[in-house]
């Protein structure tokens, strides 16, 4: 499925679910797209089949739970390893996400979270140990997200 493939229903119900799919029944979508919640359902499943969906994931903020440091590590990888690496860069203790860059010289954006300097340290030293350079690291203050305005059909 390509994005060509993916009509008013689909997006309709890629907003819903982007807006808050834990509390968004197939029934309280069906509304919204005229519908059916048994074709909402359809939908839902064939989205997630062809991974336009990928998953469903809560969005924690990490100081209140504990987690105050929130560092972003720019890396430079080589360009065949860059896309291989992720998973192995996911699995270091304190990484919550992993971004692959295509422009520029660094090019994985690599996010960890902990409680102290010392849990965030030994991610930077992981990272060198896989051959990656880590050219630059920025503490974050605040994250903020906002649903994708463009599948809202309004």
């Amino acid at each position: 499925m390509t994005g060509e493939d993916i009509d008013d229903v689909d997006r309709a119900i890629l907003q819903a679910l982007q807006e808050d799919a834990r509390n968004m029944s197939s029934g309280d979508i069906a509304e919204r797209t005229g519908t059916s919640g048994s074709t909402v359902r359809k939908r839902i499943q064939r989205l997630e089949t062809d991974e336009i969906i990928k998953g469903y994931s809560a969005e924690i903020d990490y100081q209140k739970s504990g987690y105050p440091l929130r560092m972003l590590l720019f890396c430079t990888a080589t360009i065949p390893e860059r896309g291989e690496l992720i998973p192995e860069i996911l699995a270091i203790d304190g990484v919550v996400s992993v971004q692959e860059l295509v422009t520029g010289e660094q090019n994985l954006l690599v996010m960890a979270v902990g409680e102290t300097d010392s849990d965030i340290t030994p991610v930077a030293q992981e990272l060198l140990d896989m051959g990656l350079t880590v050219a630059d690291e920025v503490l974050v203050r605040s994250h903020e997200t906002t649903p994708f305005g463009g599948f809202d059909p309004e």
